[in-house]
């Protein structure tokens, strides 16, 4: 399985009206029958007015095929991407494949979350052995809060791996990632990963009405 994640970045205030059109005319043609979409959130801390939305495929191939039959829909091509182009200024989007390692997890004690996308840039040729020391360390740092998923990029931003959190609210994830810096173990993680680094970002995400992860 692969996972698209596609970040676009709106004109300042028409996010209103983007998820609206979202919610109202994109969600209902698309659906999941080109492609199974995973979550979709805007941004709350971090780059603002971002529209952040992840899809799952079974494979490229999968990915291609429904992409082509997606620009064919009539509906889609007429009733939604004509009046969400001039809300954009910027798209970018990322190839992922999961870490089997690492299964993904939504969260399920069916209430609503805040989440947190941490995207970081390896040093080159270091991203296979960041992963295996976050493994290792996986186990402390889930002590204090549930990774969602775990994935590195493949087309798009190279030498990337991304990770999604889940918490109640922002004083959980505080009160979490405290803890977490006292744990010996998970600073022995810390201790060889920093170094195999280059870049770090992260934001806080909103779910959307329409998100399946909520």
């Amino acid at each position: 399985m692969i996972y698209e994640l596609r970040i676009y970045t709106l004109a300042p205030g028409t996010q209103g009206e983007f998820l609206r059109l979202n919610r109202d005319v994109g969600n209902p043609i698309r659906g999941d029958k080109y492609g199974r979409r995973v979550g979709g959130w805007t941004t709350e801390f971090g780059t603002l007015n971002q529209y952040v939305h992840l899809w799952s495929y079974d494979d490229l191939n999968e990915r291609e095929r429904l992409r082509r039959g997606l620009a064919q829909d009539e509906a889609w091509a007429r009733e939604y991407v004509p009046k969400i182009m001039p809300l954009l200024l910027t798209q970018q989007n990322t190839i992922l494949y999961a870490d089997e390692r690492v299964p993904f997890a939504p969260p399920d004690d069916g209430g609503r979350h805040v989440y947190e996308l941490r995207s970081y840039r390896t040093q080159p040729g270091k991203t296979k052995a960041w992963l295996d020391h976050f493994v290792v360390g996986l186990e402390a740092r889930q002590k204090y809060s549930k990774i969602v998923g775990l994935w590195s990029s493949d087309v798009g931003g190279l030498n990337q791996v991304v990770h999604l959190w889940a918490y109640r609210d922002l004083v959980q994830r505080a009160e979490a990632r405290a803890r977490a810096t006292t744990d010996p173990d998970w600073q022995a993680f810390l201790g060889k990963g920093m170094p195999l680094l280059a870049e770090m970002q992260a934001v806080i995400l909103v779910s959307t009405e329409a998100s399946p992860l909520q």
